[in-house]
């Protein structure tokens, strides 16, 4: 079964409050992690619970739910509602850290690409070979979508060619976009986590003099060759004027995070800017793909 992950910036005092309100909304587990590393120990015996000044709240839901409903009812009741600060993100397939590391061998997709975990060989030194370590973002090319999208660029001509990898987790399209050759990337990802993530993997693939990587307050403005968005059908929906702005006319675009039954929807709104391609499907996920074809007015 696919999973979707809701995560709340908050600090001590909202921690319980936001976990509660995720238990509300249909969250199937609710957990806390330290945003900043800052040490807690473990409360003795009757005393009270005390949460980093920094943590995030993830809320675990299946991916059929309907997180808009979730999500326009938490920023109606959040205190800062117009900056609530929140990320969607889908579940690799493998939850347990040393499962993962066990399991995960290098994977090929397309003809010449393979993604290899930095603690194994590589399988074809002549192949086009991402090292990656993805430590705590998402993003291991396990996950069907990202599958659908590393495929995709594998079969591009990316040569000198500038690419927008909008919410980058590990950063494993970026790379992979750079070791096909582009020139430049630009990643954007809401949590500063899956920024390190990136920069890290970077130097692992010795490419992050080509590699920009920006929170979404600080990112640039510019029309870049190729965009790819392996977010979720919520924030695609509501961020398809802010990603489309970035493709260049006659640019290429690919959008993944989505269920084959929120795809239609998707097709038609992103068709107010792109020419649209069917889509890709893998188990329940798909990709969609289009060419922007020059400013269109979205109705």
């Amino acid at each position: 079964m696919p999973w979707i992950q809701l995560r709340l910036n908050a600090d001590e005092d909202t921690a319980e409050k936001y976990s509660n309100w995720l238990t509300a909304c249909g969250a199937q587990a609710v957990t806390f992690i330290d945003a900043q590393d800052t040490p807690i120990y473990e409360p003795l015996p009757g005393d009270e619970v005390v949460y980093w000044s920094n943590t995030v709240v993830m809320g675990l839901y299946d991916a059929s739910h309907d997180m808009d409903k979730v999500l326009n009812y938490l920023k109606g009741i959040h205190p800062d509602k117009e900056n609530m600060q929140y990320k969607l993100e889908q579940l690799e397939d493998k939850d347990w850290e040393r499962e993962w590391m066990d399991n995960f061998h290098p994977m090929k997709f397309g003809e010449r690409l393979w993604i290899c975990p930095s603690w194994r060989e590589v399988p074809d030194e002549n192949a086009v070979n991402v090292m990656l370590d993805p430590g705590l973002a998402f993003g291991t090319g396990t996950h069907p979508t990202t599958a659908l999208c590393l495929t995709w660029l594998d079969g591009l001509d990316l040569t000198g060619k500038t690419v927008v990898d909008f919410g980058c987790g590990s950063g494993i399209l970026s790379l992979a976009a750079l070791k096909l050759g582009a020139k430049k990337v630009i990643g954007i990802d809401i949590d500063p986590q899956a920024l390190q993530a990136s920069l890290e993997n970077a130097k692992r693939n010795q490419v992050e003099d080509r590699l920009e990587l920006y929170l979404p307050k600080d990112q640039p403005k510019l029309k870049s060759d190729v965009v790819v968005a392996n977010i979720l059908a919520g924030p695609l929906r509501e961020l398809a004027p802010v990603i489309t702005e970035f493709v260049a006319e006659d640019g290429l675009l690919a959008l993944s995070g989505v269920l084959e039954n929120q795809a239609e929807e998707l097709q038609t709104l992103y068709g107010n800017w792109c020419d649209m391609e069917p889509v890709a499907v893998k188990e329940e996920w798909v990709r969609l793909s289009g060419r922007r074809v020059g400013r269109r007015k979205s109705s």
